[in-house]
């Protein structure tokens, strides 16, 4: 076997797992790059002229709001579902280009040159062919998946300002960058309370990223 060929077997035997691991790779690492949709008047607003007023910290969990919130579990139960779909769209090519590239596997000592490299050819067409597929699914799922959040952190926003109001509070924290603490200031329970007033529901539906320009974060292309 043909190092080109292996290569060629291995890829077929592992398209489909690009989906699962790409779609919850990006759930889980854009999650905690993003910064939009929940930032406080007092990270907004111009410094304050007199006395500078005594800090009082607020904190929340945002990874445990999206997890525990109605309107996040209703997200993640959604992109399963869609997951599972595309697995179930593709498993039919997957399966007849596995078979295929083993066989090639097992014929292709035997095959003249000319054919060989035809049919290797034609391998890597379908090969490709099936990964951009999975690779243009994938990206409308991560697209579908950021107008959901989207929403709920545009939700979001100001139940934490009026939150902050009402505890007076001038700084608010992700619990991931406070270090060591002696007061339990989170409010991580409260604002899924309200949120979950305000949102239940959020569509998590195949979205052409185009449609959101340059909002969504560039993805690295799967591996090949």
């Amino acid at each position: 076997m043909t190092p080109k060929t292996k290569r060629l077997l291995l890829a077929a035997c592992g398209v489909l797992a690009l989906i699962i691991i790409a779609v919850a790779v990006y759930f889980l690492v854009f999650h905690y790059a993003s910064t939009g949709g929940t930032s406080s008047p007092a990270t907004e607003s111009a410094a304050p002229s007199g006395p500078t007023p005594v800090p009082k910290i607020l904190v929340i969990d945002r990874a445990t709001i999206l997890r525990q919130s109605a309107a996040g579990k209703d997200m993640i139960a959604q992109i399963d579902t869609l997951t599972k779909s595309a697995e179930a769209e593709f498993k039919g090519e997957d399966q007849r280009l596995r078979s295929d590239a083993a066989a090639f596997q097992q014929q292709s000592a035997v095959l003249a040159p000319e054919v060989r490299a035809s049919r290797t050819r034609e391998m890597q067409t379908r090969q490709q062919g099936l990964q951009k597929k999975v690779q243009d699914r994938q990206n409308q799922i991560q697209a579908g998946v950021y107008k959901a959040r989207k929403l709920i952190e545009d939700t979001l926003g100001p139940i934490l300002e009026q939150i902050m109001a009402e505890r007076q509070a001038n700084f608010l924290f992700d619990r991931n960058a406070v270090v060591l603490g002696t007061v339990d200031v989170d409010i991580t329970g409260l604002a899924i309370q309200r949120l979950d007033q305000k949102v239940a529901k959020v569509k998590v539906e195949l979205t052409d990223p185009a449609s959101l320009g340059q909002a969504m974060p560039t993805q690295p292309p799967a591996p090949q």
